[in-house]
């Protein structure tokens, strides 16, 4: 399916994947919906703002993520494409000396990363599924997701985390499957190590240690490869109900 021409929804657009993959679409000639909470979109670089449009919507709340989805108008192109980017990755373990895992903290994170994605999922495929098609195929669009290799591996202190993930990958087949009707595809892409202004806040040692783990290429990865991989998800006609490791072999360790 062609870029070009249609419009892209974004989340977690302000920053890390969900900017690089802004960006991507915007000069592949996408017109950009870019969805993020009111704070990044404050801090998101002057640049980024200039080429994408940019809305504050909380990808939990239906009603926020119905209106930025309805500032598409007539004049647009049609949306064709969803990436779902925006999460968030608190870390705690089960039991710790201050107690258990604080059970709040884990339905915080299983309600943005995987009922967030399900809600923007839903209710940009309604938009999608309205949509004439592109092809005698009937195809109208793709819906790419992510995951991470923490739904796999999860390490110490990912509980939380790893279990939205997983909850994402554990939605690729079905939703592939219950979309295919309306033309649209789904896939989901998991993560490794990214570099990311997250990560980077962790310090230089760090990441050195993290990018000496992975077995090929030994370094972290990059957002616009992240971006990368969507492009390729979304002119590749026949990639549908997969989700496809972005990692560099690594495997997880314990800690």
């Amino acid at each position: 399916m062609l870029i070009a021409g249609s419009t892209a929804l974004v989340t977690g657009a302000a920053s890390g994947l969900g900017a690089a993959t802004a960006r991507m679409l915007a000069e592949q000639g996408a017109r950009v919906l870019g969805l993020d909470l009111a704070a990044g979109i404050e801090r998101a670089d002057a640049e980024l703002a200039e080429r994408i449009r940019l809305v504050a919507a909380d990808v939990t709340d239906e009603e926020q993520v119905t209106a930025a989805l309805d500032t598409i108008g007539p004049d647009d192109p049609p949306l064709r494409i969803l990436v779902a980017c925006a999460g968030i990755a608190p870390a705690q373990r089960v039991l710790r000396s201050r107690g258990t895992h604080d059970l709040a903290t884990f339905r915080r994170t299983v309600e943005v990363n995987l009922v967030g994605t399900f809600n923007v999922l839903r209710l940009a495929a309604e938009r999608i599924a309205a949509t004439e098609p592109v092809d005698a195929f009937e195809q109208r669009g793709v819906i790419v997701m992510t995951a991470s290799v923490a739904a796999f591996e999860g390490q110490i202190g990912q509980i939380a985390y790893s279990a939205s993930k997983g909850g994402v990958v554990g939605m690729t087949v079905p939703a592939a499957r219950d979309l295919a009707r309306y033309g649209i595809r789904v896939m989901t892409i998991a993560p490794g190590i990214v570099d990311t202004p997250l990560l980077a806040a962790l310090g230089p040692d760090v990441n050195a240690s993290l990018a000496a783990s992975v077995p090929f290429p030994r370094r972290l990865a990059r957002p616009e490869e992240y971006a990368q991989l969507v492009r390729s998800i979304v002119e590749h006609d026949y990639l549908n109900g997969e989700t496809i490791r972005m990692d560099g072999a690594i495997r997880m360790a314990p800690q």
